[in-house]
């Protein structure tokens, strides 16, 4: 650890923060020189190697995300055109099939039309583990291309548990507001607890925590997400 990380995380008392307070904690003990993101983890109590635990969905962020993304659409017809017209950044197929096969993955999010998914489904061994593969859970695979792009651009974020059961979702940068910031947690959070599998028994929320890109975790009080996750 450097020196600036430790000076940081001495400023991290072992204990739960509220929500607030744990953002503005966050904000204020950020030390690189770059907009750093600000990112909020959950452990849940569920077994993601059991595909109907599986915790996966998408939310609107009120604040956006204060990143730019590069959309790339899998569509054709008038869909292609609705894409385009729409503000994505890439759209077609075949060619982009091509360049994804050769390793090209200049690109942070795949809307795809169902009728293509057949072709794009191809395509699971490259992105699926990078957690790039459309899914209609996330509204990536749907007809309505213009409005999934124009969601995207508004700050609509996917989020799923990893092997630990662990997600990780981006809900800002350090220049937001803590305000801004709360919002944007409190509506993955309701997300999140909305999408508690039927199967999940015990404890839903295990541990949230904030951290910065660069900085040391901040533990968040959870006790107000058991109740409503119940």
């Amino acid at each position: 650890m450097g020196k600036k990380y430790s000076a940081a995380k001495a400023m991290v008392e072992p204990k739960m923060y509220g929500m607030e307070e744990a953002l503005a904690l966050v904000r204020r003990i950020h030390f690189s020189k770059f907009d750093e993101s600000v990112d909020l983890a959950m452990r849940l109590g569920v077994d993601p190697k059991q595909s109907d635990q599986m915790v996966r969905g998408s939310v609107l962020l009120p604040h956006g995300t204060g990143k730019a993304v590069r959309i790339l659409v899998f569509a054709k017809g008038e869909k292609e055109k609705e894409a385009v017209q729409s503000g994505a950044d890439y759209v077609g197929v075949e060619d982009f099939i091509e360049k994804i096969n050769k390793g090209w993955l200049d690109f942070d999010v795949i809307v795809a039309t169902p009728d293509l998914m057949g072709t794009v489904g191809k395509l699971g061994k490259i992105l699926g583990p990078r957690g790039l593969m459309p899914n209609p859970k996330t509204g990536t695979v749907t007809f309505e291309v213009g409005k999934a792009v124009r969601e995207i651009r508004q700050g609509k974020v996917e989020y799923r548990t990893d092997k630990g059961g662990i997600v990780h979702v981006s809900i800002g940068r350090t220049s937001f507001s803590t305000e801004q910031l709360s919002r944007n947690a409190a509506a993955v959070i309701e997300s999140i607890l909305r999408a508690k599998p039927a199967t999940s028994k015990g404890q839903y929320v295990r541990r949230v925590t904030l951290s910065s890109t660069m900085g040391p975790s901040v533990a968040v009080e959870s006790v107000g997400f058991h109740e409503k996750a119940a």
